[in-house]
């Protein structure tokens, strides 16, 4: 590999440590600038360890011990497998109803205050997140609060930080409730510490909920900003009602102009969507296109125009009759908005290269991303994962575009069939498998082997298909999972982490455990909110491991690196600062019409009140020995 060629020539240097210190800077810098999507960077990290041969390909065994761990054995890892499987139990709880009939009650039970509503959803959103992944969980009561609000006259916007915080705090409380903790744990495992129970967390974990609920209930709740969602933000004038379809006929003073001089032009209220010619949708700009005899022209009336229409009886365009047209088909639209979803297809282009309104009968009115609504040249404007878009069209339209997973409907709460019988096989899959991984240690199964045995059983018992236990996983979580792993493994062999070590106890080499404990929070927590939660999680946990190995305290050198690991996964998990930190933070920032500045006004006083808690609970309930 190139290390080996380059590394006689500059023998007085450890190649391998410059180069693995060059792709860490550059792996954050990347992540931090969204150079790329968080998997490609981290695999993109790995492929330069593999090609610079930092890291063999296996492992490296002399005298039947390993000296050397290789490349490849990040893949038996057991965090990401233990994810991937978690993933697959939580689809299989909403695809057999159970997390919407959860969301159904929510509703029921809320009440009219904004107070109770707050309490009631915080709670039941943080008990099902310490269980099931909180993605989904957040997706599900997205347009249930949403229209929960509008039926009693609430803002969304200040229900939906308080949701997503919510399931960022159930999380914290078992192992399973957050991919970080299981990748902290599994990492940690490799350095041959004690794997952590089910409910070891769930003491801090409690308490952290609690003081995030008494906090986001009274003080957080004055500082949540009184703001319209996107689709409140949008001009009446522009609300439309229906989608027509004419022919021009011959004699038409609209043959051999373009549109904007003569349709448009005297009809403000009207929109040209399409024109097709001989089957064909052509496309070019309306000031250019000259009309031909024939060609179909599909329009919707809106504002003043489309009221006059109604008046003069039935859907029939008021110009209709004098600029010759033929009706062909009218049909009602209806209003959506929806988020792009992280594993969209339309993530990275833009509506133009989409197509979005000939490939789905769609039109954009508007986009909603980082507190600003683009409702002018937004068509060459690249989607991004959060973005909110206001959209028109047809009900049969809609329900093609909701089948491409691409977008989460905030209008309408999806409709599950609920099956009794299959609730109770899920919800049964589900607790065997908390109760298995509480009594792991008797058993003697490990969590990785326990969460695919629940994830087959999800299939099996045809609680979910294959197909959608496939789909059901976020692969790029996985595999970014992998990546850092990798790097963080490098860092290791190459002797990098050592020297991180060194240098961060030549600074705070005189404090003591508890400051240092408390400097692992902040940094954690700091770190997590610029880049990936899980990406920190996989490249701190050696790092940190090691720290605890050179810390004085009582007079000897070397503590238990526990508390330092718990540090570690609390302050990785609460991510409260930015609307990029943590995923639900991204799917409540359009959907509430937030601005980026609405996070950390509320947020960083919660992440700063949890550092407290932290730092003063941690080393009690895990002493330094």
């Amino acid at each position: 590999m190139l290390i080996d060629w380059l590394q006689p020539l500059i023998p007085s240097v450890n190649l391998s440590i410059v180069f693995i210190y060059l792709i860490l800077v550059l792996t954050v810098v990347a992540f931090f600038r969204e150079w790329g999507s968080p998997d490609i960077v981290a695999l993109a990290a790995m492929g330069a360890i593999l090609a610079l041969g930092i890291l063999p390909i296996s492992d490296i065994v002399e005298n039947g011990e390993i000296v050397s761990k290789g490349l490849l054995s990040v893949f038996s890892n057991g965090a990401p497998i233990t994810i991937a499987c978690m993933f697959v139990l939580s689809a299989g709880l909403e695809k057999t109803g159970t997390i919407d009939a959860m969301g159904k009650f929510f509703s029921k039970v809320a009440g009219k205050s904004e107070l109770r509503v707050l309490f009631v959803m915080m709670t039941m959103v943080a008990v099902l997140s310490a269980f099931v992944n909180n993605t989904p969980i957040v997706v599900v009561f997205l347009p249930i609060v949403l229209a929960h609000a509008r039926i009693e006259n609430l803002r969304a916007s200040k229900l939906l930080i308080p949701l997503s915080f919510a399931s960022i705090l159930g999380g914290t409380c078992t192992l399973t409730g957050s991919s970080t903790n299981l990748i902290i744990d599994g990492v940690a495992q490799d350095y041959d510490q004690a794997a952590f129970g089910m409910f070891e967390l769930t003491k801090l974990g409690i308490i952290y909920a609690v003081i995030g609920f008494v906090y986001l209930l009274t003080i957080g709740r004055k500082l949540l900003p009184k703001r319209s969602s996107l689709s409140e933000l949008i001009d009446s004038d522009v609300t439309r009602e229906v989608l027509t379809q004419f022919q021009v006929e011959p004699g038409s003073p609209l043959v051999g102009k373009t549109l904007v001089e003569t349709l448009l032009s005297k009809y403000p209220g009207a929109q040209v969507l399409e024109v097709r010619r001989r089957g064909r949708s052509l496309d070019v700009p309306l000031n250019e296109l000259i009309v031909h005899e024939k060609d179909r022209l599909l329009i919707t009336v809106h504002g003043e125009g489309f009221r006059q229409l109604k008046q003069g009886g039935g859907l029939r365009f008021e110009g209709q009759d004098e600029l010759n047209l033929t009706q062909l088909e009218t049909r009602e639209l209806k209003m959506l908005e929806g988020i792009v979803g992280p594993n969209s297809t339309m993530v990275g282009k833009t509506l133009r290269e989409i197509g979005f309104r000939r490939n789905y009968g769609i039109n954009v009115l508007a986009i909603h991303r980082q507190g600003v609504n683009l409702k002018d040249d937004f068509n060459s404007v690249k989607l991004h994962f959060g973005d909110t878009l206001f959209m028109e069209g047809p009900p049969d339209a809609f329900s093609r575009l909701k089948k491409q997973k691409d977008f989460v409907s905030l209008s309408d709460a999806r409709e599950v069939e609920v099956n009794p019988k299959k609730v109770w096989v899920g919800v049964g899959i589900a607790l065997a498998f908390v109760l298995g991984a509480s009594f792991q240690e008797f058993l003697g199964v490990p969590i990785p082997a326990l969460a695919i045995l629940a994830a087959v059983l999800m299939i099996l018992t045809t609680c979910i298909t294959a197909q959608q236990a496939y789909e059901s996983v976020q692969w790029n979580i996985v595999f970014l999972i992998f990546g850092m792993l990798a790097l963080g493994l490098a860092m290791d062999q190459s002797g990098a982490a050592q020297q991180l070590v060194n240098g961060i106890m030549a600074l705070c080499g005189d404090f003591s455990p508890f400051v240092i404990l408390a400097i692992v929070y902040l940094l954690s927590s700091t770190l997590t909110e610029l880049i990936s939660n899980n990406a920190v999680a996989a490249l701190l946990t050696p790092i940190v491991i090691g720290i605890a190995d050179k810390v004085s305290y009582a007079g000897e050198v070397g503590v238990d690196p526990r508390p330092f690991i718990v540090a570690m996964m609390f302050g990785c998990s609460a991510s409260f600062a930015t609307p990029i930190g943590y995923q639900t933070n991204t799917y409540v920032y359009g959907a509430g019409g937030y601005r980026f500045n609405d996070f950390p006004k509320v947020g960083i006083p919660l992440n700063l009140l949890l550092w407290i808690v932290a730092s003063i609970l941690i080393p009690i309930f895990w002493p330094f020995r």
